[in-house]
C-alpha cells in the first residue's frame, strides 16, 4: 500500500519553513567565519611585529583534535575536520599569503600534491625544473616549493636527493600522492587514436593496458604528461595519458579511467621551505651524512640508531660528484630532532661521520598503508 503524501500546501509551508531555518543558520555560519577569519588577521599582525612564521603544524594538529572531542554528531569527524581544513587554509592566506613552487606545468602531479597539500590556498607557480623549485624557496621568492622525492614503483628521484645535498633548504612536510592514469582525447573516441602522447613513465607504468587496448598505435614521448595533454588538444587524432586535472585544463574528454597496470602507485613528496617544524608526536626526522672511505664505516655510523631502538625508514646513497667513489647517505628516521632519544642519536652520530646535516623534522605524511614516491625528475 502506498504511503500517503501530504498535501501541497501543508508540505510546501513545513518545507519553507525548515529551509527558512537553514538559510538563518548560513547566515550565521558565514558571520562565524569571517569573525574567526578576522581574528587570524590579527593573529597574523601579532606574528609580523614578533618575526614569528605564518604556518604552524602542531597548532592544527590541537585544533583537529580538539573540534573532534567537541563533536556530537551527526557530522563525521572526517568531513568536519576537512571543513575546518579548509578555514585554517583562508587564515593562512590572510596572515601572509603564500607562494608555491611546483613541477609544473599546470595538472601535472606535483601540481596536483601542492593543491592537495596546502588545501588550494596560496598562489600555485610552476617551475620548469627542480633545480629552480630548490633556488627559489632558498632565496625567498618563494615560501615553499613540493618536489618529488621518491615512487612506489620507479624508486627515488636521484635529482632531487643530489639537491638535499647542494642546497640550503629545510623539509618541512611529506605528502603521499596516489598516482592515477587517464587516456585523454579531443572527442573521447579509442577507435581514432593513432598516437598517445605521455612521459616516459606513464608509458612503462600503463604498459599491459596499451599492449591490450591499443598495440598499433605511436607512442611519443613527452617532458611531462601536462604537455602530453597540451599536443592532443591540438590534434584530434591522438590521446595523451594525465590526469584527471590535465583533462579539465586542456579541454579534453576522458576515454579511459585508471589504466594504470598497479593500483599500489604512490609519489612521496617533500615541501620545502625555510622554517623548522616543532613536533606533533607523529614525526619522522630527514638527515645527511658522509662517513669514511673505510670498511665499517657505514655500520659503526648507523650503530646508534639500532642501539637506540629507532625505525629507520629509509636510506638511500649517493655520490657526491666531488671525489670519486666517494658517497653521502640519506636516511629517514621516526622521531623529532628534539625528543630526547633523536638528539643523543645525532649527536653520537656526529661524531662517528665527516659530515652530518639534519634536513628537517616534520609531521609524517598518510598514505594507503605502503612505501611511495615520484615518477621523475622531469614529471609529475
Amino acid at each position: 500500500m502506498d504511503k500517503p503524501q501530504p498535501d501541497g500546501d501543508p508540505f510546501e509551508k513545513e518545507l519553507a519553513g525548515l529551509r527558512e531555518k537553514i538559510d538563518g543558520i548560513d547566515t550565521r555560519i558565514v558571520a562565524l567565519i569571517n569573525e574567526r577569519l578576522d581574528v587570524s588577521a590579527s593573529v597574523g599582525d601579532l606574528k609580523r611585529r614578533y618575526d614569528s612564521k605564518v604556518l604552524d603544524r602542531s597548532r592544527e594538529s590541537l585544533i583537529m583534535d580538539r573540534i573532534c572531542r567537541l563533536n556530537q554528531g551527526p557530522v563525521d569527524n572526517t568531513v568536519l575536520q576537512y571543513i575546518f581544513s579548509v578555514i585554517m587554509a583562508a587564515s593562512r592566506e590572510l596572515q601572509k599569503p603564500l607562494t608555491i613552487a611546483y613541477l609544473g606545468p599546470e595538472a601535472t602531479h606535483s601540481h596536483l600534491a601542492a593543491l592537495n597539500h596546502f588545501r588550494h590556498s596560496g598562489r600555485f607557480a610552476p617551475y620548469r625544473n627542480i633545480a629552480e623549485i630548490f633556488a627559489e624557496v632558498e632565496r625567498g621568492g618563494c615560501q615553499y616549493g613540493v618536489v618529488p622525492v621518491e615512487n612506489s614503483i620507479e624508486g627515488a628521484v636521484t635529482h632531487t636527493l643530489d639537491l638535499l645535498f647542494e642546497s640550503d633548504v629545510t623539509i618541512t612536510a611529506e605528502y603521499y600522492q596516489t598516482i592515477s592514469h587517464d587516456l585523454l582525447s579531443l572527442w573521447g573516441n579509442l577507435d581514432e587514436v593513432e598516437v598517445v602522447y605521455s612521459h616516459p613513465q606513464p608509458f612503462a607504468q600503463c604498459r599491459s593496458w596499451l599492449q591490450r587496448n591499443l598495440p598499433d598505435v605511436v607512442l611519443e614521448e613527452c617532458s611531462s604528461t601536462a604537455q602530453a595533454a597540451l599536443k592532443a588538444a591540438a590534434n584530434p587524432k591522438s590521446a595523451a595519458i594525465a590526469s584527471t586535472k590535465a583533462a579539465q585544463v586542456y579541454g579534453l574528454r576522458v576515454v579511459e579511467s585508471k589504466i594504470e597496470d598497479s593500483s599500489r602507485n604512490e609519489t612521496r613528496f617533500l615541501v620545502l621551505g625555510k622554517e623548522e617544524q616543532a613536533p606533533t608526536g607523529d614525526d619522522k626526522t630527514s638527515v645527511m651524512f658522509v662517513t669514511s672511505h673505510i670498511p665499517g664505516a657505514l655500520f659503526t655510523t648507523l650503530e646508534p640508531v639500532a642501539d637506540a631502538g629507532l625505525n629507520m625508514v629509509k636510506l638511500e646513497s649517493r655520490p657526491t660528484k666531488r671525489e670519486n667513489w666517494s658517497y653521502f647517505f640519506i636516511m629517514d628516521i621516526e622521531g623529532h630532532k628534539d625528543d630526547a632519544r633523536v638528539k643523543r642519536v645525532l649527536s653520537t652520530m656526529k661524531g662517528l661521520c665527516l659530515y652530518l646535516k639534519v634536513l628537517g623534522s616534520y609531521a609524517k605524511g598518510a598514505h594507503g598503508g605502503y612505501r611511495s614516491a615520484d615518477e621523475s625528475p622531469r614529471e609529475v
